[in-house]
């Protein structure tokens, strides 16, 4: 029976084979109850307002969490190119933070108010828990793709068929539920299944907790936008 779940594994990849194994916790994430009132146009202001100030401050901590990766893909990764495709995700985190100057504008919201929440603190503690030297590479790169795959799936549901998103939100939608971006987070995952494939049992149980461990602080963080905690 082992055998015939590493052999699956190995066909269809670690992060899908985890993906269906976890599944509620995954849908928890990605189809929180925060994402369903965008989606059906009844999501009120104040918690769409919670969630952006809370995610600006969140996304400052993101940017010393991503170069850290950086640090370790250089230092252990066996791809080179695994180098060049995290360096453009943070690339693009310099304009993600002007983005959020400028909802922050429009909304009405002083940036230099914003208190981190208990949530918010919580997810940047655990981030920086994975920065340390001993935290494996495989199981950093596993942690950055998770927290990207929850954003672009939960917002891509946001703009699918169907959607009633309100127009003012659409613009904050795409921008983390556009195909492009879903690229981005395919090739993290194929970095991530091909680092987990050569994984002792060790960092696949590490990984595995870390990706859970993703999961619930996305969830807490929707909960905090809601007004749930």
């Amino acid at each position: 029976m082992e055998e015939k779940a590493k052999a699956e594994e190995k066909k269809i990849g670690m992060i899908e084979a985890w993906l269906r194994k976890h599944r509620l916790q995954y849908d928890g994430a990605t189809r929180h109850p925060f994402i369903l009132t965008i989606r059906d146009g009844t999501v009120h202001t104040d918690s769409f307002k919670t969630w952006l100030s809370q995610d600006y401050l969140f996304v400052r901590a993101f940017v010393p969490f991503v170069a850290s990766v950086l640090i370790k893909a250089w230092k252990e990764s066996d791809d080179s190119a695994d180098m060049e495709v995290i360096l453009g995700g943070m690339a693009s985190l310099e304009d993600e933070i002007s983005w959020f100057k400028r909802e922050a504008n429009k909304w009405g919201i002083s940036l230099s108010n914003i208190v981190p929440q208990q949530a918010n603190i919580n997810y940047c503690g655990f981030m920086e828990s994975l920065m340390r030297p001993d935290v494996e590479y495989t199981v950093a790169i596993t942690a950055f793709w998770a927290i990207e795959a929850v954003y672009q799936e939960s917002f891509a549901h946001c703009i699918g068929e169907g959607s009633k998103t309100p127009p003012e939100l659409k613009e904050t939608c795409a921008r983390w539920g556009n195909g492009g971006f879903g690229q981005y987070c395919q090739s993290l995952q194929k970095i991530a299944n091909r680092r987990l494939q050569k994984a002792s049992d060790d960092e696949l149980k590490k990984a595995e907790v870390v990706l859970l461990s993703v999961l619930e602080h996305e969830v807490e963080f929707w909960n905090m936008s809601r007004g749930n905690v």
